[in-house]
């Protein structure tokens, strides 16, 4: 496969979480209204899918070292389109969130796999660099995600608009088996034996620098999706905004995720990762920050607006831009035998921490401008925190042989 396929299939797969959550955001106002659902069972949608998804990356992940890549992101990706349209015909909140649950676990299978691949095809460094091209597709795809579901909401209805990420995952399947080539050069055939297993994962969450680039990458991405979990609230019901302006707030924030994106790259010829980390802690703290400061000054005023809280949330994902694909990279890059179960791992972590915050949001969204507010500082300091910290003694990979050997299991 060339360079610019793998970028465009990574940016692809790793693209379908955004898809799945920023198609899905402009509609949800309507889709609780439709289906004459409470604020808790809305949030229950996002929340139920991010958990399937972090869950079904723990069977992935050892999946794929045993069986490749290519057959896990088939199946994975063929049961998203499924499950993609039965989310279209829910009759019911009860039958969404069910469907939106089936779409979150067979989305693990593409989300977790892109992660791998990145470490079969790369070295650390150079898995940075690659990461950070794939993750500036994906706020590529992002940036039509906010206004499209937006436009179909407002033009055509919740469910058309939920139809398109079925239509997505249909054209990514169909990239996949037509040019997609297996990247595991060594099955692990003692994968899924429960011994290996366990070792595996031991090994794995004791390493520090896996805690290290874990906490990283679960603490930016907390604050991304606290955001998202309460901005179409924020804006549609409480601002008054069109779905379709949001829409367009949305592709600001894209617009500066793919900023950060090449701003890492350009760092990262220049700098170490730890530097680069370090110096996106800053914007990261100061969009967290300054957002508390307006929201707190700008009550009741007449000029406090969509823009006092975008302006905050765009130097955050500056920031965000930096801290995921050199978290994400840096998380798998000691284990090159073990880079599935890494993976799930991280992403387990991860989706396990926004399923809790989700549950809070959920029970805490009287008032959604605030919730939004404190969950963003929150993380925000937490972010800059290990930044500065625990991947500056930690993040600088050393690469873990296996502690399982082939004789020791036969």
């Amino acid at each position: 496969m060339s360079p610019h396929l793998i970028v465009l299939i990574l940016a692809l797969l790793l693209g379908m979480q955004a898809v799945s959550t920023d198609m899905y955001l402009p509609a949800l106002p309507a889709i609780t209204h439709d289906l004459a659902a409470g604020m808790g069972q809305a949030q229950l949608t996002l929340s139920a899918m991010l958990l399937a998804f972090g869950l079904s990356q723990l069977v992935w992940g050892p999946l794929s070292d045993r069986h490749g890549r290519r057959p896990i992101l088939l199946w994975g990706i063929g049961a998203y389109v499924l499950a993609s349209v039965a989310c279209v015909l829910a009759p019911n909140i009860d039958w969404l969130i069910a469907a939106r649950a089936l779409q979150g676990a067979s989305l693990g299978a593409g989300v977790m796999t892109a992660r791998a691949v990145v470490r079969d095809l790369f070295e650390p460094a150079k898995g940075a660099h690659a990461m950070s091209q794939a993750l500036t597709g994906l706020g590529i795809i992002a940036c039509t995600c906010g206004p499209a579901g937006g436009f179909l909401t407002d033009l055509l209805g919740w469910r058309l608009a939920l139809l398109s990420v079925a239509f997505f995952g249909l054209i990514t399947w169909c990239l996949l088996y037509g040019r997609f080539q297996e990247t595991l050069a060594h099955p692990d055939p003692h994968a899924l034996a429960w011994r290996s297993t366990l070792r595996a994962n031991r090994d794995i969450l004791r390493h520090p620098t896996f805690l290290s680039w874990c906490a990283m990458s679960t603490t930016t991405y907390l604050g991304l999706f606290t955001m998202l979990a309460c901005s179409s609230f924020v804006f549609i019901q409480d601002m008054g905004l069109s779905k379709t302006a949001y829409g367009f707030l949305m592709l600001s924030m894209s617009l500066a995720y793919i900023l950060g994106t090449f701003w890492c790259r350009w760092m990262l010829k220049r700098t170490s990762v730890q530097r680069a980390i370090a110096a996106a802690a800053v914007l990261t703290l100061s969009g967290g920050v300054l957002l508390t400061v307006l929201a707190y000054a700008g009550q009741g005023q007449a000029w406090y607006g969509p823009w006092a809280v975008m302006l905050p949330v765009c130097i955050y994902m500056l920031g965000h831009g930096v801290n995921m694909p050199c978290s994400q990279s840096g998380a798998v890059a000691p284990f090159p035998a073990r880079a599935g179960t890494a993976s799930a791992l991280n992403g387990f972590i991860m989706m396990l921490g926004a399923f809790g915050m989700g549950g809070w949001l959920g029970a805490h969204m009287d008032t959604p401008l605030f919730s939004m507010v404190h969950g963003m500082l929150l993380w925000s300091v937490c972010v800059s925190l290990i930044a500065w910290t625990a991947v500056q003694r930690h993040g600088r990979p050393v690469v873990v042989k296996p502690t399982l050997t082939s004789e020791a299991l036969s």
